[in-house]
């Protein structure tokens, strides 16, 4: 099964090694037929502590790095 990828803004870079990636996904309504926007924020492992907040950066699925973070910044998505 292919890995998930994702793209979100980094909203904190406080931890060692992570950053908190904050991924918003646009649906419509089933009811309401109105666009409605969720976000969900993800920890994702920054083994050198290369983004800071504000970056627009993709993140992968990978094995569970700690109790809750199980997902890796790939790359800089707005070189992309």
């Amino acid at each position: 099964m292919p890995k998930r990828i994702l793209q979100g803004v980094v909203v904190s870079d406080k931890n060692e090694k992570t950053v908190v990636v904050k991924v918003e996904r646009r649906f419509t309504h089933p009811v309401m037929k109105k666009t409605v926007r969720q976000t969900k924020k993800y920890k994702a492992h920054d083994e050198n502590n290369t983004f800071k907040v504000g970056d627009v950066v993709s993140i992968e699925e990978s094995k569970p790095i700690s109790r809750d973070k199980r997902w890796v910044v790939v790359t800089d998505a707005s070189s992309q």
